[in-house]
This record gives structure tokens, C-alpha cells and sequence, in this order.
């Protein structure tokens, strides 16, 4: 079993903007920041990554329940504006020093005053659009005008409101609003027994099952010490590639599609459906639910490597048809470009930061299981970038896909041995025994963190899903694109709605 070295500090509030500068200056990410009712007070936990050795480091500072408030760190880190801005939200915890204080979760018509993550929060007191108004940035001058897109969409697609303030063709500015379907996940987890959440967890996200499944579960066996054998991990991580399979080739026909070159996306839709069938056999779900369980997992079947060898050849053919059409290079080229520098201030991860040259990818940095992963990188960061990471993705998972068919045990059940108290006693901090899973899911990496009390049952869960980072990439990547190509650039990124609104 592979073992990450954590670090757990306890800070007072003035310490902890100068402990988090050196932990970014020292190349570390933050992953994650947690909030917390104690009952009298709150605390907050940031987590930082170190991507070069695997580490993992807390912080962790405590605030009076009564006008809590934190130094802003959103100076010195984007990503830690916003959870910051959440934290304001959903605990009423007040970030000082924060450059844009305005509500990100809570849409206007969210009473004033009510913290829903807070155990004393009670029911809302009704709706009121007149308390704090969500104003967007008008951008004025001649010529300019707006288009509002959604947050209703023709089809299936998730609700979230775009507005693009327009010069003829060109997008001056993009602003996105979403929390549509904010759902209080986070909140559903409390109260369950650490073995029952992996099913609630698969639900995050429809399209990411198996990677949100995941990391709920390596957090809950964090947390308990729970030790998997090595064969049950290879087989969650084909199970893991193959969630990345069928998404990856549905999105390759989906973008062929958004220009016009509607047979490439028939035969991806077709290559899915094989796809989400073998899925079925696998786990008896097309989305693969049900497979993962604590301690270990669950098969039916496994698919051969013959079938992922041939799948892949086809989605290889289609991707060539795609690219070497001149109307399909022609506007995946130079479009909606997110730039290297971009993607890292921004936090990005995923295939969103490979395309634009930054190496994200938890398989290697952070790896629940020894993979041989081939990374797969482009510089350019537009539409042509993000396709061909996928379709370059496609075929590295095929291999590793057949190497772990190849290897996999003949059981198909297989279940590690029971918690061992005394590693999960040494893991305590205060009264409640922390986890944490991190999977990458194909969207990107997924980390998931939890707190269990002595019964083992769930005193809270922090999930961050990659789409959380790569949304606010969107609007960058949308400067001086033109209004035709918002659809492309936006499937492009194709972020989850449900899995950043929680």
C-alpha cells in the first residue's frame, strides 16, 4: 500500500498567511480548504499538495463562532479567493483583506444572514431578491452590446448563465454564473457510516462515477487505516480508465460536431455506446457504479484486451478523419487560447492544464497504485490543444487498460482485511480521524476529505471536483474569441455543473 507523508499543523489566524506563502513558494498546490462547525467554534483546513515527493500538508486554525473571520490569502493565491468566498457563504466566515467579497454560491434570492453549512442554521427565512444583488461588470463603449446565454440550454446540458459582452463578433468579456443546481451534497454525507458513502458519492457527477466513488473511499480507508491488496487497486484503476475512455471519446465526437462534422460524432456516439455496454458487464452499470466498495471491489466481468485494442484504433481512425479536415483545423486553431501562464495562476488541472503545457496529473504525483502513466502534453492551450490531449489520452489509456486486463487476478471480488485501530488512533486529530482520497478522475484530479468520529460515522466531507480550478478558465479563454465559437470553446473545457455546485 502506498503511503503519503502528511503533516497536520494548528496556526493562529496571524500565522497563517506567512505558512501558506512558503508552502506555494515551495511549489506545493492548495488543494483544498475545508470549513467546519465544532459547535462554539469553527475551523478551517487548507490542504496543500507537494505534486514532486506526494506529500500532503494541513493547516489548521480555529475561529470563534461568533463573527469568525480569516486573513485573506487570495493575494497570494486565486484558487484561495474563492473557497474563501465559499466559506463566506455557506459558515458565514468573513475573509478580511478579500479583493472581490461578493457571494459565490448563494445566488441573491438566498436570504441574508443564513449559513446552510452552520448545525445551527435552521430552515431559510423565505426568498429576497432585494438583499445583496449579484451585479455583472457592464462593459460600456460604442458598439458594445450583450448576448445572455442560459442558464436554461436546449438539450440535456446543466443550468449555468453566460453573458457576453460583444464588439460585432468578438467576446470583450465572458462572465459565467453558475450554482444553478447547488444541491447541499457536502451536508447529505453527515451522519452516515463511513462504509455508506461511496454510493452517494458516485452521484456528485453522473459522467464521473467511478473517479468521485473513488476518492470518497481512499479517504474513508485513509481515515480507518484500511488496508487494500495491490490487486484490488490495479482493478479500480481500470475502472477509473475506463471512465475515462468513454468520456474522452465522447467528447472527441462532440467537438467534431460543434463544426459541422456530424458523422465523426456518430461514430463516437456509436464507439460510447460499446463503451457503456462492456461498462454493464463489468460492474451491471453503464456508469459503473457499484463496484467500488471500502476495503476493496467488486466485478462481474472484465472486458479483453483484444476489445480495448480494437476501440481504440477506431477512435484513433475517427480523430485523423477530424484533424486532417481543414474546416475542422481551421477552427480548433488559435481558438479560445488559455496560455501556460494562465492555466497556473489559475490553478487548472487535468486535461484543461495539459494543454496548455502544465503537468497535472494525480496518476503520477499522487498515485493510490504504482501505474506506468504516459503523460501526455501540449503547449498551445486553444481547442486544438484540448482535443488532441484527449485523443492522445485515448490511446494511453488503451495500453495501460491492457496491461491491467492483462495482470488482473481471477477474482473478481476481492476485499482487503479489516481496519487496523491502532494506525487509525495514531491518525486522530482532536476528536474526529481525518482522510483523504485523490484520484484522477478524467476530468482531472479529485480529492475528497473526511472527518469520522469514534463510531465511525461521518462528521463531514469536502469534496473538490476538478471543474471547481478549470471554470474560471472559461472567461479567460473566451477574451477576443468570437461569439460562433463560445459553444466549441466550451465544450472544449466541458466542465461539470453538479460537480462544482455541490
Amino acid at each position: 500500500m502506498i503511503r503519503h507523508v502528511a503533516e497536520h499543523r494548528r496556526l493562529d489566524t496571524a500565522e497563517l498567511p506567512a505558512d501558506a506563502a512558503a508552502l506555494l513558494a515551495a511549489g506545493m498546490r492548495l488543494s483544498l480548504v475545508a470549513g467546519h462547525d465544532d459547535g462554539g467554534q469553527l475551523r478551517i483546513v487548507y490542504l496543500f499538495l507537494d505534486a514532486a515527493t506526494g506529500r500532503r500538508t494541513e493547516l489548521e486554525v480555529l475561529l470563534p463562532g461568533t463573527d469568525p473571520r480569516i486573513p485573506s490569502l487570495a493575494g497570494i493565491s486565486f484558487p484561495a479567493g474563492r473557497f474563501e468566498r465559499e466559506l463566506h457563504d455557506l459558515f458565514g466566515i468573513i475573509p478580511e483583506g478579500h479583493p472581490l467579497p461578493r457571494r459565490l454560491v448563494r445566488h441573491p434570492h438566498w436570504p441574508a444572514g443564513w449559513y446552510p453549512m452552520r448545525h445551527d442554521a435552521g430552515e431559510p427565512s423565505g426568498f429576497d431578491r432585494t438583499v445583496e444583488p449579484y451585479p455583472f461588470l457592464e462593459v460600456t463603449g460604442t458598439g458594445v452590446y450583450e448576448i445572455p446565454v442560459g442558464p436554461v440550454h436546449a438539450g440535456l446540458i446543466e443550468p449555468g448563465h453566460f453573458r457576453l459582452s460583444v464588439v460585432g463578433e468578438t467576446v470583450l468579456k465572458l462572465k459565467a454564473r453558475l450554482w444553478f443546481v447547488h444541491r447541499g451534497m457536502e451536508r447529505l454525507f453527515e451522519g452516515r457510516t463511513a462504509t455508506r458513502i461511496t454510493g452517494l458519492a458516485e452521484k456528485i457527477a453522473g459522467d464521473t462515477s467511478v473517479g468521485h466513488g473513488l476518492a470518497a473511499t481512499l479517504a474513508v480507508e485513509d481515515a480507518l487505516g484500511w488496508e487494500v491488496p495491490e490487486p484490488a487497486q490495479q482493478l479500480r484503476a481500470a475502472l477509473l480508465e475506463m471512465e475515462r475512455l468513454y468520456n474522452h471519446v465522447g467528447d472527441i465526437g462532440a467537438l467534431a460536431n460543434d463544426v459541422g462534422y456530424g458523422i465523426i460524432n456518430a461514430h463516437a456516439l456509436r464507439i460510447r455506446e460499446r463503451l457503456l455496454r462492456i461498462n454493464e458487464e463489468m460492474t451491471g452499470h453503464r456508469l459503473l457504479r457499484g463496484a467500488i466498495i471500502p476495503g476493496g471491489v467488486q466485478l462481474l466481468g472484465l472486458p479483453t484486451p483484444a476489445e480495448i485494442t480494437e476501440i481504440a484504433a477506431e477512435v484513433g481512425e475517427l480523430a485523423g478523419l477530424a484533424l486532417r479536415n481543414t474546416v475542422v483545423r481551421d477552427r480548433f486553431a488559435g481558438t479560445a487560447v488559455l496560455t501556460s501562464a494562465q492555466a497556473r495562476d489559475l490553478g487548472c488541472l487535468g486535461y484543461v492544464a495539459r494543454a496548455s503545457g502544465v503537468p497535472a496529473d494525480a496518476r503520477r504525483e499522487h498515485p493510490f497504485v504504482d501505474l506506468p502513466v504516459h503523460e501526455v502534453l501540449r503547449q498551445d492551450g486553444d481547442v486544438l490543444a484540448r482535443f488532441s490531449v484527449r485523443v492522445e489520452e485515448v490511446a494511453a489509456t488503451a495500453r495501460l487498460l491492457v496491461q491491467l486486463l492483462e495482470d488482473a487476478p481471477r477474482e473478481r471480488d476481492l476485499l482487503g482485511s479489516s481496519p487496523d485501530p491502532e494506525d487509525r488512533h495514531r491518525r486522530r486529530t482532536g476528536t474526529t480521524t481525518p482522510g483523504t482520497g485523490i484520484v484522477e478522475g478524467w476530468r482531472g484530479t479529485i480529492v475528497h476529505r473526511v472527518e469520522l468520529g469514534d463510531d465511525q460515522v461521518v462528521r463531514r466531507v469536502k469534496v473538490v471536483d476538478p471543474s471547481w480550478f478549470n471554470w474560471p478558465a472559461v472567461p479567460v479563454a473566451m477574451g477576443d474569441t468570437i461569439v460562433a465559437d463560445f459553444p466549441l470553446a466550451n465544450k472544449s473545457f466541458n466542465l461539470s455543473y453538479a460537480a462544482n455546485d455541490l
